[in-house]
């Protein structure tokens, strides 16, 4: 069903009995009550959550440098049911405030997405990345400095996480550096516009292999008073600005520039990947061709 897309057991009513009876090595498929209670007690074993939490283990240990730079993004999924009263989110696609939940996704800098994570009311970005994204992160990212190479090298950090403005916070910024983990995220509260003396062109290659050029500049700003980070601008041929900040303190400008850029990449692949796919779990090994 999976494979075939079909995000409900109910979808099966209007399929062809004999052919999906095929698959099973009988003469037709069962009926949806019946598989409902074939279902049922392979659900009762709760063994999904522990599976897809193997399967990012393997996938980050297979290619660690896609794990050095996380993006966790948020996408709306709408409640149809009546048995919770769940709080409303603005739907873009509706243009609609609709009762719904949010997936928070973890994915590389390609897009593919290592695991999700679904809180039934939403607490915010910053409150699921502190409780329930980065203690995850920080056991399975591999390829992580030792304590000693911390301590010798305070602007080393661990791996980054990209987030969109939702995540601009002094604070939080200032316990992720505590922690030697860097943030890059767009600025809420940009200010004035920079001079456009200060952009210079700057070559970045996308995570496809794709070459282009972007008007760069870059400032230190002391984040709300309490840290200090890298504010970096982009110009626009239309001469629009944006403002990242990042307290990545080691790395070149133009992998920053990459990184930010991409993540733009990462969000209409999920979007497209979280519609079609009627599991969490199934559509991160599906699109990661695993089998």
């Amino acid at each position: 069903m999976a494979l075939a897309r079909l995000k409900s057991i109910e979808a099966l009513r209007y399929c062809a009995p004999g052919q999906w009876g095929k698959l099973l090595g009988l003469d037709r498929i069962p009926e949806v009550r019946t598989l409902r209670a074939k279902i049922r007690p392979l659900a009762a074993l709760k063994q999904a959550v522990p599976w897809s939490a193997e399967l990012c283990t393997q996938w980050m240990a297979a290619a660690p440098e896609s794990a050095a730079v996380l993006y966790i993004d948020g996408h709306v999924r709408i409640y149809h049911g009546h048995q919770r009263p769940l709080p409303k989110h603005y739907v873009a696609r509706e243009r609609l405030c609709l009762r719904a939940t949010i997936d928070y996704w973890v994915n590389a800098l390609d897009g593919q997405p290592f695991f999700v994570v679904n809180p039934g009311v939403d607490p915010g970005l910053l409150r699921v990345l502190g409780n329930e994204i980065l203690p995850r992160l920080e056991k399975e990212v591999p390829a992580q400095p030792s304590a000693e190479q911390l301590a010798a090298d305070p602007w080393r950090h661990r791996f980054t996480l990209v987030f969109d403005r939702e995540g601009d916070s002094p604070a939080f910024f200032l316990r992720m550096k505590q922690k030697h983990i860097a943030c890059l995220t767009y600025h809420k509260y940009p200010g004035a516009q920079w001079p456009e003396e200060e952009f210079l062109p700057c070559q970045v290659e996308l995570s496809s292999g794709e070459r282009v050029e972007m008007q760069r500049a870059e400032r230190g700003t002391f984040l709300g008073e309490k840290v200090w980070v890298r504010e970096i601008g982009k110009l626009t041929h239309s001469g629009h600005q944006s403002a990242c900040l990042s307290s990545d303190y080691r790395s070149e400008l133009a992998p920053l520039a990459c990184a930010m850029f991409a993540r733009w990449c990462e969000a209409k692949l999920l979007q497209v990947y979280a519609r079609t796919l009627p599991s969490r779990w199934i559509s991160g090994l599906l699109y990661r061709g695993r089998s």
